[in-house]
């Protein structure tokens, strides 16, 4: 039986010094290339290619060495091999270029997909330059999503060498329901801090954010897996240790089928099976009934929070109109009952922004609303977004190292602050919500509450904090202790030699370690102070104190009127046009 060798790697980002961004141990395992290892694992149980024996090869290049020369060493031998570089974000796209362009100079079959590919396919009329270059060196781009045997033509035309330019599924989003699910590669779990699994249990978003790429790529249309899909991927997790899982969901209470789900897991963990998950959610979650308290029983650990801002002029810009200022209190002293870590987004740099209004929105924030961890972001224009193509319409300028766009880079200028106030403003934020002041604040809260979860506390506060001080990059790209590799440099950069290289990346290492051990300490000595605090249960300030009944029916009275505006707003816009 012939064999055909198929390689799915998520390739990383260059750092600002061209070197790829690896790590021994990485914090976020890749779901694009765990749903594509159990698409294409499907299609062999299905014998897509006939008599053919397919071997797939996963890697994720963030904690392993994806061995270019081993597969074209294969390739010059006879193997029959094609490679497909999944999950391609838009920081990570010229180091995929880069590794294709390796490939195809020995022919070998080569397809990238992704986000950016997808969402500029989905909202320019033309490819854009990178793409072009990559359809000159003869490598294919697949638009959308894999599912619904979309994958058995791109492994037929790689078996038969007939890759073609475009594989464009964008107009029509597969159904999940009893799709294949996601399959993490044990050496991805094992190189995870944690040993997370990922899985998606919905894709598509209903809401119209103009900074979003999810509703141009995956739809506004919703669509979801189903229960057995989700017991089949914590029962084949649990088979080998794995109960811990990253849930990907843009929003997860946006999920019209969430009860039933999470009720399987409720089920699921009545058996004995101890599932804990990560899970992002909307703002307006608490107002689901029943949802927080079930989600929380089910298993929720860690809650990811699109704040986005605390400017209602900021939000209504952007479109994020589901954002109630007014009910943010109420909100996260729901939450706050249960026994998990709030983490938050939040954007800087938004139109109305200056470097003050943002500095003051952050002591806001600290003083008024008792999260754990906020992740900040530069306001960016990425691929697929409306931001995105308004300004490549308009011509305005976009930083052209596309490496850059990781959110925690700027890329482009800002109508009101300088290029340099804008960068500032970004680290001035992160240092004033992480000072150590409030690092105190943040464990004084949690002991006054049921719930002081002292150590996971300080371990995921350290992670947020230090990937951008020390590290230089946002937590969700972060990891334990950086690879650099000297002879995997970005097309174009000169090898350093081997003297100035490996002395200058041993003293960056011990440095950058010591940075953070020392954080650590002072993070410990926190710990140690509040909790010989004998009033730490008393404590109290404006961001936990209780709602009183008055205050609460306010607050639901005012998003109720704002509601009502808006739905009049709308009514009104639409029958003008």
């Amino acid at each position: 039986m012939p064999t055909f060798h198929v390689h799915l790697i998520r390739p990383t980002r260059y750092d600002e010094e061209g070197y790829p961004l690896q790590w021994w141990r990485s914090l976020v395992p890749s779901n694009s290339l765990a749903c594509l290892v159990g698409v294409v694992e499907e299609a062999i149980a299905r014998r897509a290619l006939g008599d053919v024996e397919i071997r797939i090869h996963a890697r994720d290049e963030i904690h392993a060495d994806v061995d270019v020369d081993g597969m074209i060493a294969a390739a010059r031998r006879g193997e029959r091999l094609f490679v497909g570089l999944v999950g391609v974000q838009t920081n990570q796209y010229p180091r995929a270029l880069d590794i294709a362009r390796r490939l195809r100079a020995e022919n070998v079959p080569v397809c990238i997909g992704g986000f950016h590919v997808s969402g500029v396919l989905a909202m320019l009329k033309q490819p854009t330059p990178e793409l072009q270059e990559a359809l000159d060196l003869g490598v294919s781009l697949f638009a959308g999503e894999a599912e619904d045997g979309r994958i058995d033509e791109v492994l037929r035309d790689a078996w038969a060498g007939a890759l073609k330019p475009v594989y464009d599924f964008l107009k029509h989003a597969p159904n999940l329901a009893g799709a294949p699910v996601p399959i993490n590669a044990a050496a991805d779990i094992a190189r995870g801090v944690g040993h997370y699994a990922s899985f998606d249990l919905g894709r598509g978003c209903p809401f119209e954010c103009t900074f979003c790429t999810i509703i141009n790529v995956q739809g506004r249309k919703s669509r979801f897996r189903t229960p057995d899909d989700l017991e089949k991927i914590v029962r084949d997790n649990a088979a080998r240790g794995v109960t811990r899982f990253f849930m990907t969901d843009d929003n997860f209470a946006r999920n019209k089928h969430w009860e039933p789900l999470i009720d399987r897991l409720l089920a699921l963990r009545a058996e004995g099976l101890k599932i804990t998950f990560a899970v992002q959610v909307d703002t307006l979650a608490h107002r689901i009934p029943r949802f927080i308290d079930k989600v929380c029983r089910a298993g929720a650990e860690e809650i990811f929070i699109g704040l986005e801002n605390i400017n209602s002029d900021s939000l209504e810009a952007t479109k994020k109109r589901q954002n109630r200022i007014e009910e943010y209190r109420e909100m996260f002293l729901t939450w706050k009952a249960h026994r998990v870590f709030i983490v938050c987004g939040y954007i800087i740099g938004f139109p109305n922004d200056t470097r003050e209004s943002i500095l003051r929105d952050i002591e806001t924030i600290k003083r008024t609303l008792p999260i754990d961890a906020l992740y900040m972001n530069f306001l960016t224009p990425l691929p697929g977004s409306e931001d995105h193509r308004g300004m490549v319409q308009r011509g305005e300028w976009m930083e052209p190292d596309l490496s850059k766009f990781t959110l925690s880079h700027r890329v482009t200028h800002h109508p009101r602050m300088s290029d340099a106030e804008w960068e500032a403003a970004y680290r001035d934020a992160y240092a004033s919500f992480y000072d150590e002041a409030h690092l105190e604040t943040i464990f004084r809260r949690r002991f006054a509450t049921k719930w002081p979860m002292p150590w996971t506390t300080l371990h995921r506060v350290l992670l947020y904090r230090e990937s951008v001080r020390v590290m230089g990059v946002s937590k969700l790209e972060g990891g334990v202790l950086r690879i650099r590799r000297r002879r995997q440099r970005k097309a174009g950069l000169p090898l350093e030699p081997a003297l100035a290289f490996y002395p200058r990346v041993a003293w960056r290492l011990l440095r950058e370690n010591l940075g953070i051990l020392r954080t650590y300490f002072t993070m410990r000595g926190i710990v140690r102070r509040v909790r010989a605090d004998p009033l730490r249960r008393k404590y109290r300030d404006e961001a936990i104190a209780p709602l009183d009944a008055g205050a609460q029916d306010d607050l639901i009275a005012a998003a109720r009127v704002t509601e009502h505006a808006e739905k009049r707003m709308r009514r009104a816009a639409a029958s003008g046009a």
